[in-house]
C-alpha cells in the first residue's frame, strides 16, 4: 500500500568522505569513521575477535582482535603506537598503517596472550558443549593461540546450567565476558534483563532479581554467543553441527519475511537459526521463529486421506477415493465458495484463486481467515495489490530513514518483531519520531521512545481524520506535525478492518500529508494471497458472507485450507461447515476437519518448497527443508482439478510460478466501497469498550509442542486505567471479570496509564480466548470485580 507525494524528492546523499590506509600492505579506502576491524574485512583480511559484531555498538571487551598501528604525525612521519590497539574500536585515519597478526609478532604475540587468558577458566568440555564444532573459540584458540597450555591449576566452576528463562540456559564457567548477549538485550531487542555484574575476576552474567528475562528475541543470543555459555533448552545435547542437514529457508509465521536457516537430522528438525539477509531482518529473529516449528511433527499429523461416511465418522481411504469423492461432491453443490489461511504460499494461493475462478467458476473467494470488511477489500485491492520493491511499496530501508511513523490498528512487536527491531533501531540512530494511535502504550512503544495518540477502540477514524484535517486539536499538533515530514510513514494493521472508515481515513491522511502509506497483515501469507487473487472480485463474497450464505443453503460447497473456523470471528461459522459439503486440506486435525466430508493432508512449511510475500511486497521464496512424499496445497489443488476435468498448471512451483508471472495482480475500479454508518462505543456503568490483539506468544496452533517456547509466554492479564479500576472498586492484582453473551473471562488486573473506559484483553491466549466473547475490538463487554459466578 503507497500513496505518492508531490514534495520534491530529496537531493541524493552526499558522497562519503572516503580515506585511504594500508592493513598488511594492502591499500584499500573506506569511509572516515570506519573501524578498523571493517576496514580489514574489506581488504580480505580475517582478524580474529569475539565481543564485535557488526550490528552492536563496539566496546572492545575482550581485546582479541589486537593489531600494531602506525599513524601519520602532522610532518608526515608514520610513528607506531607504543601498544597493541583493539581494532574493533579504533577507526581509520588517513596515511594509517595497520599490521595484523599475519603480519606483525607483536600483535600476533599478543593476541595469542589473550587467548591463553580466555582459556584459564574455560572448561574443556567441548565434547557435550552444543557449540562443539562451530564455536569461535575453538575455532581460534587453534588458529591464533598458543599450540599447549601452561596452566596446572584447578579452573574455576560454576553450579550449571542457570534458567535464564524456561528457554534460555547460562553456563557461566564458559563465558569469556565478550558482553555481546547483555548488548544485544539492551541495544537491539531494549530488554535489559541480564547485565554483567560482579567486578574483577568474580565479573559474570546475571539476571535482574525482581524481573524475569522476559523477551521475544532471546534465542538471537545463543546464536550470537561466540562460546556456548548460552544454550536453548530445546536444542541442548541433541546434536552436532557436523551430523545436521542445513537448508536456507523462510519464516511462516508472521508477514516479516525473515531468512532463516532449518537445520534437521535423519528427516528431524532440531533447530532453526536467523539467517542473514541485510535488507530484511539483518541477522535476527524473534523466538517464535526460532522455536515453533515441532507443531507438524505431533503425533496428530494428518498422513492419509479420509472421507466422511454414513455413520459420520472420518475413515482413511487412497488418495483416488478421497478425490473422486471431492470431486463428486463439489459437482453436486449448489453454489461455491473457497476459504484460505495465513500459511499457504504463494503458489498454493494461485491454485485456490484459480481453482474457484476456472473450476468452480465462483467469484465466493477470501484469504482473511479474521475479522474483515468489504472497505478492507476495496482498500487491499486498490492501494496493496501489484505494490512491490523497488518499484512501490514501502521497505524496511524506508521505515529506517523515516523521519516519523504512525502506527495504527498495529502492534509491531506482537505482530512483525523484524518490522519493531528496524523502528527501534532507526529510533536509537536516526531519532525516529514513532507515535501511535491505540488505547495504551505498549512496552513495544516504550522502547522505540514512542508517543502515544490516546484512542479508544472504534475511534481510530475520527483520529486520522483530524490529523488530516487543517486544523489538528492541540492534542495531536505533535503528531499532526510529525507527519508533515517529507520521509513519513504510516502503517496500519489488519486490525484496522473492524472500524468503519478507519482505512479509508489512513489513505486520505497519506494523500493529504504526502506520508507513505504500508499494510501489515499478521500472517506470513496474507500479501501474497492478494496478489495471487485470493480476494473476492465484483459481485463475490468475502468469507463473512460465504458462511452466511453456507448456512442459508445457497452456498453448499467449500474448499477451506488453513483456516481455523474461529478465527473468522463470524457466529455460527461451525454450524455453516457442518451444513455444506466441505473439503478440508490441512496439516493436523482443527474446528475444519471436525466437519470436514474430506480431509486431504498437505505438507507442512519445512516439507515443500514455494514463496510468501513479506509486507513490503518482496517476494521470499524457500526450498523443501525435510524431503517426504507429503504434497503441497497447490499438487493437491491440482489432482482436484483432474479429477473434476479441469487442468489447474499447479503440478510443481516451477509450474505454479510461471502461471503466476502470467497472471497480473488484481485491481478494482469504479467509485470506491460504502463505508457503513456506525455509533461510537458509549459503554455504561459496570461496562468498558474491548480493545484486543495477539501477544506473539498465544495458544495459536503453529506453536504447539514446544513447552520451553509457551514458558516465555507473557501471562495473560486485564489491562484497565486507574480512573476505570477505581470505579469498579478494583486494585492491582484483583481478578477481574470480562463478560459478554453469557461468556466470562476472568483475569488478574494490570492498572496502568490507558484510555478511560476501555479493557484491553490478549485475543488467544491462555485461560483467554476473546474470538469467544465478542469477536473484536470496540464491543461493549462488562467488567467486574473477583471471578466468574
Amino acid at each position: 500500500m503507497t500513496t505518492t507525494s508531490d514534495k520534491q524528492t530529496p537531493e541524493a546523499e552526499p558522497k562519503p568522505d572516503l580515506v585511504t590506509v594500508t592493513i598488511d600492505g594492502v591499500e584499500v579506502s573506506v569511509p572516515r569513521s570506519t573501524l578498523i576491524i571493517r576496514a580489514a574485512e574489506q581488504a580480505g583480511i580475517e582478524i580474529p575477535r569475539f565481543c564485535d559484531h557488526p550490528l552492536l555498538d563496539p566496546i572492545g571487551a575482550c581485546r582479541q582482535c589486537l593489531v600494531e598501528v602506525a599513524t601519520p604525525d602532522r610532518e608526515g612521519n608514520v610513528k607506531p603506537m607504543p601498544k597493541p590497539q583493539p581494532s574493533c574500536t579504533m577507526t581509520v585515519s588517513d596515511g594509517m598503517q595497520v599490521r595484523s597478526q599475519h603480519t606483525s609478532p607483536i600483535a600476533d604475540k599478543g593476541q595469542q596472550g589473550i587467548m591463553e587468558m580466555l582459556l584459564i577458566n574455560h572448561p574443556l568440555d567441548c565434547p557435550v558443549c552444543d557449540k562443539g564444532g562451530e564455536c569461535p573459540l575453538q575455532n581460534q584458540s587453534m588458529s591464533n593461540g598458543r599450540p599447549t597450555s601452561r596452566f596446572d591449576d584447578i579452573k574455576r566452576t560454576y553450579p550449571k546450567p542457570i534458567n535464564i528463562s524456561s528457554q534460555i540456559l547460562l553456563d557461566r564457567d564458559r563465558c569469556i565476558l565478550c558482553t555481546r548477549c547483555t548488548r544485544f538485550s539492551s541495544q537491539i531487542a531494549g530488554d535489559p534483563f541480564i547485565e554483567m555484574g560482579e567486578r574483577g575476576a568474580l565479573q559474570q552474567v546475571l539476571i535482574y532479581e525482581e524481573q524475569p528475562f522476559e523477551s521475544y528475541f532471546s534465542g538471537n543470543t545463543v546464536q550470537i554467543c561466540p562460546v556456548g555459555a548460552l544454550t536453548g533448552a530445546a536444542y541442548r545435547f541433541r546434536s552436532r553441527p557436523f551430523d545436521l542437514v542445513s537448508t536456507p529457508d523462510v519464516c511462516e509465521h508472521c508477514a516479516s519475511g525473515c531468512a532463516i536457516r532449518t537445520d534437521h537430522r535423519r528427516g528431524t528438525v532440531l533447530r532453526r537459526m536467523a539467517g542473514n539477509d541485510p535488507q530484511v531482518n539483518e541477522e535476527w529473529n524473534c523466538d517464535k521463529g526460532r522455536w515453533a516449528f515441532t507443531w507438524a511433527s505431533l503425533g496428530d499429523r494428518l498422513e492419509f486421506p479420509m472421507v466422511r461416511d454414513e455413520g459420520g465418522d472420518l475413515r482413511v481411504v487412497s488418495w483416488q477415493e478421497a478425490l473422486a469423492t471431492a470431486a463428486d461432491g463439489l459437482r453436486a453443490a449448489e453454489g461455491h465458495g473457497v476459504l484460505t489461511g495465513g500459511r499457504v504460499s504463494i503458489e498454493d494461493a494461485h491454485a485456490y484463486a484459480t481453482l474457484a475462478r476456472e473450476v468452480l467458476r465462483t467469484e465466493n473467494i477470501d484469504m482473511r481467515a479474521r475479522p474483515h470488511s468489504a472497505e478492507e477489500r476495496d482498500i487491499l485491492l486498490r492501494h496493496v495489490a501489484g505494490t512491490t520493491p523497488p518499484t512501490g511499496g514501502v521497505t524496511y530501508e524506508q521505515l529506517e530513514k523515516a523521519g516519523s511513523v504512525l502506527l495504527v490498528g498495529f502492534e509491531p512487536e506482537e505482530e512483525s518483531p523484524i518490522v519493531f527491531l528496524r523502528l527501534r533501531k532507526a529510533y536509537r540512530h536516526n531519532g525516529l519520531a514513532v507515535h501511535a494511535v491505540a488505547p495504551m502504550a505498549t512496552r513495544g512503544l516504550d522502547k522505540m521512545g514512542g508517543t502515544l495518540v490516546p484512542s479508544a477502540p472504534g475511534t481510530e477514524t475520527e483520529v486520522l481524520s483530524a490529523l488530516a484535517g487543517a486544523d489538528a486539536p492541540e492534542s495531536l499538533a505533535r503528531t499532526h506535525a510529525a507527519l508533515r515530514d517529507e520521509s513519513a510513514v504510516i502503517l496500519v494493521g489488519e486490525r484496522l478492518a473492524t472500524v468503519p472508515g478507519a482505512l479509508t481515513a489512513a489513505v486520505r491522511l497519506a494523500e493529504t500529508t504526502g506520508a507513505r502509506l504500508a499494510w501489515i497483515p499478521r500472517r506470513a501469507g496474507e500479501r501474497g494471497a492478494i496478489d495471487a487473487g485470493c480476494l473476492p472480485s465484483g459481485d463475490g463474497l468475502d468469507a463473512t458472507g460465504i458462511l452466511a450464505a453456507a448456512s442459508a443453503g445457497s452456498i453448499g460447497g467449500l474448499v477451506v485450507g488453513g483456516v481455523d473456523a474461529d478465527d473468522i470471528g463470524v457466529p455460527g461459522a461451525r454450524e455453516a461447515l457442518e451444513r455444506a459439503f466441505v473439503v478440508s486440506l490441512e496439516v493436523r486435525p482443527s474446528n475444519v476437519t471436525e466437519h470436514a466430508d474430506v480431509v486431504l493432508p498437505v505438507a507442512p512449511h519445512a516439507e515443500r518448497a514455494g514463496s510468501f510475500m513479506d509486507w513490503e511486497g518482496r517476494v521470499r521464496p524457500f526450498e523443501v527443508s525435510l524431503e517426504t512424499n507429503a504434497l503441497p496445497d497447490h499438487r493437491v489443488l491440482h489432482m482436484l482439478a483432474d479429477e473434476m476435468g479441469a487442468f489447474l498448471g499447479t503440478r510443481t512451483v516451477a509450474e505454479a510460478r510461471r502461471a503466476i508471472e502470467a497472471t497480473a495482480a488484481p485491481t478494482v475500479s469504479g467509485p470506491t466501497t460504502d463505508v457503513p454508518s456506525r455509533t461510537l462505543p458509549e459503554p455504561g456503568a459496570g461496562e468498558a469498550v474491548l480493545a484486543t490483539w495477539r501477544p506473539l506468544l498465544d495458544k495459536g496452533t503453529m506453536q504447539d509442542g514446544e513447552p520451553f517456547l509457551a514458558g516465555t509466554a507473557k501471562a495473560p492479564r486485564a489491562a484497565l486505567s486507574p480512573l476505570t479500576a477505581q470505579a469498579l472498586g478494583i486494585v492491582e492484582g484483583d481478578l477481574v471479570t470480562v463478560s459478554a453473551d453469557d461468556v466470562r473471562i476472568t483475569l488478574p488486573a494490570d492498572i496502568r496509564a490507558m484510555v478511560d473506559h476501555v479493557v484491553w484483553l490478549p485475543t488467544n491466549s491462555e485461560s483467554c480466548d476473546v474470538r469467544s466473547l465478542s469477536g473484536h475490538a470496540g464491543a461493549i463487554v462488562s467488567v467486574t470485580k473477583g471471578g466468574a459466578a
